[in-house]
């Protein structure tokens, strides 16, 4: 079985693979301060209540943007798995990811291993939305080659920044309001943060086609993926796996190449 964990800002997503199918997926929230025993116990935990013992891992894929939970993840892994794990950078990814990028050392580990795996599933070209701590926006052109994208404000960024600056307004939870034009504060909030976003989505999909001359494929992925795509005009695919399914290909790929 293969054990993949991408560890974001804010969640780290965790999967089990037998063969080439997802079994088991966790979320988890991200914690700098974990020692290596403290994560090894909660892993332990966790694959347990599925019936899974550590010995039956037998390979371990880490993406990561955050570096300093890094150096815990992998002792973890040598320590209690007894793995040596593979860590997915621009650098280890390259053979495996065509790029017209201009300085791929840039492009965290989360977004080579969604490129990874949307092309993988559906293809090229492609446009690439992951709604994590940051929104970011990747374009695959149709030689299947990493070319760029955008970084924008996360929605809980967004949300948080709202309750923070603004003293008279309430701690509001994203979801998607009925009803564009709000009846009240509260529902005024969620629907400017929703379909704010949801338009932002469509507006900056329908920019990025115009610069490609393409016709793309849309694929949203992260927690907000569903939600935000069901009201959106562009996004063609919700896939919340996404992540796990590259690091999978990226892994196997690895191995066959060896």
């Amino acid at each position: 079985m293969l054990f993949v964990l991408d560890a974001g800002n804010t969640n780290t997503v965790l999967g089990v693979f037998d063969g080439d199918t997802l079994i088991h997926e966790w979320r988890i929230k991200t914690d700098r301060h974990k020692t290596e025993d403290e994560y090894a116990i909660l892993m332990k935990s966790l694959l347990g209540h599925e019936n899974i013992a550590l010995s039956d891992i037998s390979g371990i894929a880490i993406s990561s943007v955050v570096p300093p939970i890094m150096f815990a993840l992998e002792k973890m892994c040598t320590k209690y798995f007894h793995i040596e794990p593979m860590i997915i950078s621009s650098a280890s990814a390259r053979q495996f990811l065509k790029m017209t990028y201009p300085n791929p050392q840039e492009i965290g580990a989360d977004r080579i291993v969604n490129a990874v795996g949307a092309i993988e599933e559906y293809g090229a070209p492609l446009i690439i939305i992951d709604f994590g701590t940051a929104t970011t926006y990747c374009c695959i052109n149709s030689d299947g080659a990493y070319h760029g994208g955008l970084i924008a404000p996360g929605v809980q960024i967004s949300l948080e920044a709202l309750y923070q600056k603004a003293s008279k307004l309430p701690k509001i939870e994203i979801q998607a309001p009925e009803n564009v034009i709000g009846r009240s504060t509260v529902e005024a909030m969620e629907s400017g943060v929703f379909y704010g976003y949801v338009a932002q989505v469509d507006g900056i999909v329908n920019r990025m086609k115009k610069e490609m001359g393409t016709t793309p494929s849309v694929i949203a992925t992260g927690g907000l993926a569903p939600l935000i795509a069901n009201k959106s005009e562009t996004v063609d695919h919700a896939d919340k796996h996404l992540t796990l399914k590259g690091l999978y290909k990226l892994y196997s790929s690895n191995q066959h190449s060896r």
